[in-house]
């Protein structure tokens, strides 16, 4: 019954978009092969892992030309 109304389902997703099932679908079927939890969600990494590693030059912090400004609001040439 269950596989039934998931294949139902599955017809109703764009075909664009079945690459993406396909892929959830098999990792998941893996997971469970094999034994192993698969996790579909990444670890976020630690903050500030690069500290230290560049600086953030002075002219970063100086006005934008009024025309690049013009730009972001809509009001480019």
């Amino acid at each position: 019954m269950l596989q039934e109304q998931i294949m139902d389902e599955i017809k109703h997703i764009p075909n664009s978009k079945l690459p993406e099932l396909y892929d959830l679908i098999y990792h998941f079927r893996l997971g469970l092969v094999h034994g192993k939890e698969i996790h579909m969600k990444k670890k976020q990494r630690p903050i500030g892992l690069a500290k230290g590693s560049f600086k953030i030059p002075a002219c970063f912090f100086e006005p934008l030309p009024n025309e690049i400004l013009d730009a972001f609001e809509g009001r480019g040439k």
